[in-house]
């Protein structure tokens, strides 16, 4: 049984994948692009990898040239995130996800992040707004 939540669209798409969830603001350039792995000391993705998921994460931190490189290396080695769910979005951060092309999402019902698990399969579809656990 699904459960669908409303949400923002920021960046348009739909996409299927599977779950990774943070609690961490994330450097995209603490992020090795080779493998998609997390590599910045104590977060708590640390050796987790991102490549293909759906990344649920509070923002993002650093300055914006670090922010949307790390992204645009993860893109060009094939290891960006399938989509973004993000509670505080920033100009780079929103920027950087509309110019690759990555489905991004804001303003999801709060009963979506007690609901989300790591692993789970869900399904963004930016474009009529509808966050879903598959």
């Amino acid at each position: 049984m699904s459960k669908k939540f409303k949400c923002h669209k920021i960046s348009e798409g739909c996409v299927e994948a599977q779950a990774v969830v943070s609690k961490d603001n994330i450097m995209f350039y603490l992020i090795n692009p080779e493998s998609g792995e997390v590599i910045e000391n104590a977060h708590d993705l640390e050796g987790k990898s991102i490549a293909k998921k759906i990344l649920i994460f509070p923002g993002g931190k650093g300055s914006s040239v670090v922010q949307a490189d790390g992204l645009y290396q993860l893109k060009m080695r094939g290891n960006m995130p399938a989509a973004m769910v993000i509670q505080y979005p920033e100009t780079v951060l929103v920027s950087s996800a509309i110019i690759m092309e990555i489905p991004m999402v804001d303003k999801v019902d709060p009963a979506f992040y007690e609901e989300v698990k790591e692993g789970d399969l869900v399904r963004i579809d930016a474009d009529h707004e509808v966050v879903e656990i598959l």
